[in-house]
């Protein structure tokens, strides 16, 4: 049971959770231990909410889950963990990453767990349902986990920043949702019954024009003049700033293909199982590492 527990806490998931390093990252402030040892902390508490959120779902959607041909295989719907003790779990992990994110952390923090765990248990019971709003739902899920650790440091957060992480994240998700369309086009929603008010030609139209505009975002921040937080404004051998644009446009373009195809189902599994897109990924980070060192 402690294993299934385990499984459906979903650990290979957590790697989103990475996610809470991006800001800090970009503003060069993962240059001192106790900077480096708070975020890890923000790290483990916003695992712990989003284990508690996996919890919740799956004890809820456990007969939706026993129709799809993958998710039937999750322990609360394959009958190794009861529901009433994936509940109990996940309502106490929850408690307890709010109530650490706000004695550890600063008000603030708790704050903004709070209204992540709010914001996706009401998606499990409610939102999941609501045409378009689900969608808004998963990619603010992200946008969080990208501004906490910002706030949990106490880094201004930029425009270029928001606009380019919240379109990249609409991008995956609606891919997903293009990719479940496709894969599960013959079971009439059987597993997510809003996939049938959705046409794959409109997804495709949300997640090519997420892509767009999170290439503009992040194409104006490469090209803007001015320095501040996360930008890279010091002086430098090279433009490292405007090269990473062909490595962040070489992931988009690279991530596109799997999403064309109809496979890009879990994010994290994409970026894992594809070799080109991990390298292109490594090149993307160690240019944007010297923009921020100013190299």
């Amino acid at each position: 049971m402690a294993t299934g527990l385990l499984r459906t806490a979903r650990p290979r998931q957590w790697v989103k959770n990475l996610l809470v390093a991006a800001a800090p990252a970009a503003a060069g402030e993962l240059d001192s231990l106790h900077n480096t040892t708070h975020l890890a902390l923000v790290f483990v508490l916003f695992t712990a909410a989003a284990c508690a959120v996996y919890l919740v779902n799956d004890a809820r959607d456990a007969e939706a889950d026993r129709a799809h041909p993958v998710k039937r295989r999750r322990p609360v719907a394959a009958g190794e963990v009861p529901a009433p003790l994936a509940y109990t779990v996940g309502a106490l992990l929850a408690v307890l990453a709010v109530a650490g994110a706000a004695a550890l952390c600063n008000a603030l923090t708790g704050a903004l767990l709070t209204a992540y765990l709010s914001m996706q248990f009401a998606y499990c019971l409610w939102l999941k349902h609501v045409l378009v709003v689900d969608m808004a739902v998963v990619t603010t899920g992200f946008l969080m986990r990208a501004t906490t650790g910002g706030v949990a440091l106490g880094i201004p957060l930029s425009r270029w920043f928001l606009i380019t992480t919240g379109f990249g994240a609409l991008f995956m998700v609606a891919a997903k949702r293009y990719s479940e369309a496709v894969q599960l086009a013959g079971d009439k929603g059987a597993t997510r019954a809003l996939l049938t008010e959705y046409t794959t030609g409109y997804l495709r139209f949300v997640w090519q024009l997420a892509a767009g505009v999170a290439v503009l975002g992040y194409c104006l921040w490469a090209l803007e003049s001015d320095g501040g937080p996360g930008s890279g404004g010091g002086a430098s051998l090279l433009p490292w700033r405007q090269l990473s644009m062909i490595a962040f446009i070489l992931a988009v373009l690279r991530y596109a293909v799997f999403a064309d195809r109809g496979t890009a189902g879990e994010p994290e599994e994409v970026v894992l199982r594809d070799r080109a897109l991990a390298v292109i990924g490594l090149v993307w980070a160690a240019m944007y590492a010297c923009a921020v060192a100013g190299l």
